[in-house]
C-alpha cells in the first residue's frame, strides 16, 4: 500500500507545484508592468526600484519552481492514472455442483 500512497502524494505535489508556477508567473508579469509603468512616469524614483527589486524576487521563485518541476517529472508507469474498471478479463462464471 505504500508505493500507491507514495504515488498520489507525488502526483499532488507536481499539481501543487504547476499552481506555484502559475501563480509566480502572474506576479512576474504584474511587476514587470508595474516597473516598466513607474519607470515611465518616474524613473529612477524608490517606487520603481521597488517593483523591480520584487520583479526579481518573483522571477528566481518562477524559476527555482520550474527546476524543481522538471526534476520532479512523472515516472511513465505505462497506464493510466485513473483506473475505471479492473484489467482482468471477466470470463464466464460456472457455478460449481
Amino acid at each position: 500500500m505504500a508505493p500507491m500512497t507514495e504515488r498520489v502524494m507525488f502526483l499532488r505535489a507536481v499539481r501543487q507545484m504547476h499552481r506555484i508556477r502559475s501563480f509566480y508567473a502572474g506576479g512576474v508579469l504584474l511587476w514587470a508592468v508595474c516597473a516598466a509603468w513607474t519607470g515611465w512616469q518616474a524613473p529612477g524614483s524608490r517606487q520603481m526600484w521597488a517593483c523591480v527589486l520584487l520583479l526579481t524576487v518573483f522571477t528566481g521563485l518562477l524559476v527555482t519552481a520550474d527546476l524543481s518541476l522538471r526534476r520532479l517529472e512523472v515516472p511513465k508507469t505505462g497506464r493510466p492514472a485513473h483506473h475505471a474498471a479492473s484489467h482482468k478479463t471477466a470470463g464466464p462464471r460456472h457455478a460449481h455442483a
